[in-house]
């Protein structure tokens, strides 16, 4: 598979969007294609060769003159990530349009402290949009791996085409990332989306490993303190798969629930004892801290992920927060899901998507959203599926309605965005979504209950889990099992719901044209294998000014 990165030669020079060769490598249903070994180009250093570049490096949040930066150093043996531990060190970084960084274009320095958990951030500007890049960071005569990145183009440039990895639910401990390793091979990314759940809290054997730990957790707890978190990221941030991508395309990343803890909100959690486990808020404000410190993203405003991003006059890309400012959860005894009372988004925040929906004069409106927006009835599904659903969905197994954790416990908000969306005539908004652990291809109706003879507001791709349990893991049959029986009904009792795959694992790819955006879809073929092939499952796109998803046998 061919890539837009040369080594030999300088980066600023246009390369070919790589059709054809891409399209070849998948175009026949269950072809399988087996990832390099990327591991292998990021060199590790022991851990007693201080300072060490032990956990990678990254890049996110790309802008059409600039892309944010992201390391962290060891500066000692015993500075570990959540220790507290280490001196004050200086780190350098530096971009260049070269892999031999002959032709530097950016450096500068920064100093590391315990304090951010030896980890450091530059934010680069004055870079030419639409451009690749590469860059390092090195610190006391140690260089970290180079990798590569990419500014967005300029907003007011006419742009063909645009590709982006889609990723979400990633469990440490039921297996290994391997769909990150395919999609850093591709070499085609323009960035990489993570819709949530980049980490978990849980303690070691504690969620969905088919009762088989693949790999442990660090720490072995459940993290609750500032320290734990960033334990946890830090031994996330050791996965060569997870490293790979990072070094080789910007991510734009959200967070869901598992950041902070299950079923989070503004108050509180699910997975969250007030008093026996501290205060909420405490722990609430340590895994945010953790999360920017960790990950290469550039807070809009303070303590949220929601923001916007501009890829030319094709994609503006609004990115949403659904934990910080949600109300609690119906589910657990806290109103009605149709209170307008109760909110998803916060008035803030809903008031800043819509409008940012209504001013935007590009061809596609993406909406990077961690919870399911489509109405989801469950049907007239068996009891033994009924109960690992509401399982995998975080229910009380008896009397299932909704998932009131996604948009259908917040109804109000829903109703009210949809309303926007079609009170204005705003077209072509694609919501992108992970945390449910199946894919999904869906239109967004007005009225679930009138469709298809009501309209489609907008449309919906889902992704499916990295690692995390499905429905053939909770049920534990062979995988494929139960979405051959479930798929089918959820359909009849979701007209909106064009596919539905309740058992795999893996990630989807959304290639952008004026014309259509297509999410292909591709899954793993054992998510305990560090060496699992993926092969593409599905596509489907939705066409310029239609708001509805079809079928496509074309896979980009």
């Amino acid at each position: 598979m061919t890539s837009r990165y040369r080594s030999s030669e300088p980066l600023n020079t246009p390369a070919p969007r790589r059709r054809t060769v891409v399209k070849a490598a998948a175009a026949t249903a269950g072809a399988t294609f087996v990832a390099a070994p990327l591991a292998a180009a990021i060199p590790a250093r022991a851990a007693n060769e201080a300072p060490a570049f032990l956990h990678g490096v990254a890049s996110g949040d790309p802008l059409p003159d600039g892309v944010l930066l992201w390391t962290r150093v060891t500066p000692t043996p015993e500075a570990i990530p959540g220790s507290g531990l280490g001196p004050d060190t200086e780190v350098s970084w530096t971009v260049a349009t070269d892999r031999a960084f002959t032709h530097i274009v950016a450096k500068g320095s920064t100093t590391a402290t315990a304090a951010s958990d030896h980890t450091v951030k530059a934010d680069i500007r004055g870079l030419a949009p639409a451009t690749d890049y590469w860059f390092r960071f090195s610190a006391g005569g140690t260089d970290s791996p180079a990798a590569r990145t990419r500014t967005a183009p300029a907003a007011d440039a006419a742009v063909a085409n645009l590709r982006f990895g889609v990723v979400s639910c990633a469990n440490w401990e039921a297996g290994y990332f391997s769909a990150y390793r395919h999609l850093a091979v591709r070499g085609d990314l323009d960035a990489w989306l993570h819709l949530g759940d980049y980490i978990y809290e849980y303690g070691t054997g504690e969620y969905g490993t088919r009762d088989t730990v693949v790999r442990q957790h660090a720490p072995a707890h459940e993290i609750l303190t500032l320290a734990d978190y960033r334990t946890r990221h830090g031994r996330y941030k050791t996965d060569p798969d997870l490293q790979a991508l990072h070094a080789t395309a910007p991510c734009v990343a959200i967070w869901d629930d598992h950041e902070i803890a299950n079923d989070a909100w503004s108050g509180g959690a699910e997975n969250h004892t007030e008093g026996a486990e501290g205060t909420y808020a405490a722990r609430q404000a340590a895994a945010k801290q953790a999360y920017f410190e960790w990950m290469p993203v550039r807070p809009a405003l303070a303590g949220t992920t929601y923001r916007r991003l501009r890829f030319g006059k094709l994609v503006d890309l609004s990115l949403l927060d659904l934990r910080s400012f949600r109300s609690q959860q119906a589910s657990v005894g806290n109103g009605s899901v149709d209170d307008p009372e109760r909110t998803l988004t916060g008035r803030a925040q809903l008031d800043w998507l819509k409008a940012g929906l209504k001013s935007s004069d590009t061809t596609w409106r993406l909406v990077g959203n961690s919870v399911m927006i489509s109405p989801f009835a469950i049907g007239s599904l068996s009891a033994e599926l009924l109960k690992p659903l509401a399982e995998l969905l975080g229910l009380p197994k008896e009397g299932l309605a909704v998932n009131t954790d996604q948009w259908d416990g917040y109804t109000d908000d829903r109703r009210e965005l949809l309303a926007h969306l079609r009170s204005n005539a705003i077209r072509n908004t694609v919501f992108l979504t992970g945390d449910i652990h199946m894919a999904w291809a869906n239109d967004v109706p007005v009225n679930a209950g009138t469709y298809p003879l009501s309209a489609s507001a907008a449309t919906e791709f889902v992704v499916t889990s990295v690692t995390s349990d499905n429905l053939d893991d909770i049920v534990k049959v062979p995988e494929g099992t139960v979405s051959a029986l479930a798929s089918p009904i959820i359909k009849a009792a979701n007209r909106h719901v064009h596919w539905v795959d309740t058992d795999r694992h893996g990630f989807g790819v959304l290639d952008i044209t004026a014309d259509r955006a297509q999410m292909d879809y591709y899954v793993l073929s054992d998510r305990t294998k560090a060496d699992a092939t993926a092969s593409w499952a599905r596509s489907y796109r939705t066409r310029n000014g239609t708001q509805k998803v079809e079928r496509t046998y074309d896979p980009v």
